[in-house]
């Protein structure tokens, strides 16, 4: 897969689940964009859990343990570019490192991720 095709299948998706990462709790409006691209996107909760681990969280945890300012400070194309980088490179043992490890990179957002499901559990008409 290209960068390109990557950007137009997950940029948007990407860069809707990125406030899971902000140093303060994400908005109603940022939970609402969330389930709404996720809908857009048809995906299932066992897909979803592995774009979390596997596609955002190895670049996304880098920022959200730097200093606040260069979070702030940061912008789409920036980490269009840093996550289009990583999923390109995500094959064969970087794709088994990143499942192993993907449990510490995780465990910052984990109870963000579990309101995010929560809610599109009951969008669905699902039993959380």
């Amino acid at each position: 897969m290209d960068a390109q095709t990557l950007v137009d299948e997950r940029g948007e998706l990407w860069l809707a689940l990125a406030p899971l990462w902000l140093e303060r709790e994400p908005r109603e409006t940022d939970y609402a964009r969330m389930i709404a691209e996720i809908e857009r996107h048809e995906l299932s909760l066992r897909d979803l859990e592995w774009i979390f681990r596997l596609e955002l969280a190895p670049v996304m945890a880098r920022h959200q343990l730097s200093v606040a300012g260069e979070w702030r400070s940061f912008n789409d194309y920036q980490l269009m570019q840093q996550l289009v980088s990583h999923n390109l490179r995500l094959k064969g043992w970087r794709r088994k490192s990143w499942a192993l490890f993907s449990g510490l990179t995780t465990m910052m957002t984990r109870h963000r991720w579990n309101e995010l499901i929560g809610r599109l559990m009951v969008e669905r008409g699902e039993t959380p």
